[in-house]
């Protein structure tokens, strides 16, 4: 009996200091929201799925908020092959690489969401994803959406493309986002994204443009006031793995990376249009003002947007082919 006791007492503890057997393969993902952004849901969703498919051979680690750096630089990681996956918006870590993803970007250049899904789920879509996979030797798995972007600021009620004069807001890198606040009457001032709450504390900026989630879990209610509905873009994010990770993995595995990065576009897709409605309340019942706008004025000052980069998009029947779709 004392025997019997003893023989399962070192085989528990045997089994207790087993050490757990290490994956096959690391997905480092990263992508610039904070954990409580669409982009994590996309991201656990991923993992959740991959893990489960490959039986623990492929290891999913998530870095949310800038942890790995900017959108540019883990686009570069990306290309190097030094990061595997990442989440990366075609205004921060796309157009620099890809001037062709501006096209996204132009300003009111889509009527509503159902229409920016149409572009990016079609011929368009498809066609910059390629670019994109050419640019960063990258494997491109869908289009994350990161919401309808808003200009707000600090200082004052911004109802007229004039009251926008002089105010340093806060775009991301790409050239068309520049030039278009610009020609707003702003002063467009590129910065890293994890930059914006403290520039604005110190007076660095006045203020940026984002949609209402990003306004609510970067805390930027704290040091904004006024929110102008100008819906001026709706903005993309492309989900990219390495091809140089990617070329690693038997054919199996890579079929269920694949796999499970196309299912996690529709759980962050969700996620999205359920908190943009829960930020707005939200935002309301914390003090932010909000304003409509006529966007017929803001519309004819960005004209010359359209002009200036039209060559680098693809074009103007790349818009008219966006505009139609």
């Amino acid at each position: 009996m004392k025997k019997s006791k003893m023989l399962s007492v070192l085989l528990l503890s045997m089994f207790a200091f087993t050490p757990a057997v290490a994956a096959d393969f690391v997905i480092k993902l990263a992508h610039n929201g904070p954990e409580q952004h669409p982009f994590q849901d996309g991201a656990v969703a991923f993992k959740s799925e991959l893990e489960t498919s490959t039986n623990g051979a492929i290891e999913v680690q998530i870095f949310p908020g800038e942890q790995l750096g900017d959108e540019e630089a883990t686009s570069q990681m990306i290309k190097l092959g030094t990061l595997q996956c990442a989440i990366e918006s075609a205004g921060g870590g796309l157009a620099p690489f890809v001037p062709e993803a501006d096209l996204l970007n132009l300003p009111f250049v889509f009527n509503d969401v159902e229409h920016f899904y149409r572009v990016v789920d079609g011929e368009v879509g498809a066609g910059l994803a390629e670019k994109v996979e050419t640019a960063l030797d990258a494997k491109f798995m869908g289009w994350y959406f990161s919401g309808i972007r808003n200009v707000w600021n600090d200082e004052r009620a911004v109802k007229t493309p004039g009251d926008l004069k002089g105010l340093k807001i806060r775009v991301m890198g790409s050239p068309v986002l520049i030039d278009t606040f610009n020609a707003l009457g702003a002063q467009a001032t590129p910065m890293s994204f994890g930059e914006v709450y403290t520039s604005i504390q110190q007076g660095v900026i006045d203020g940026a443009e984002t949609d209402h989630v990003d306004l609510l879990v970067e805390n930027f209610f704290e040091v904004t006031e006024h929110v102008s509905l100008t819906g001026h873009m709706y903005l993309g994010a492309g989900l990219i793995c390495s091809n140089k990770f990617m070329d690693k993995l038997p054919d199996d595995l890579k079929e269920k990376v694949i796999k499970a990065a196309q299912s996690s576009v529709a759980v962050e897709r969700t996620a999205m249009a359920k908190m943009t409605g829960d930020a707005l309340e939200q935002l309301k019942e914390k003090g932010l003002k909000f304003y409509k706008v006529d966007l017929g004025p803001f519309r004819e000052k960005v004209e010359s947007v359209y002009l200036k980069n039209a060559e680098n998009v693809g074009g103007m029947s790349a818009i008219e082919a966006l505009a139609k779709q």
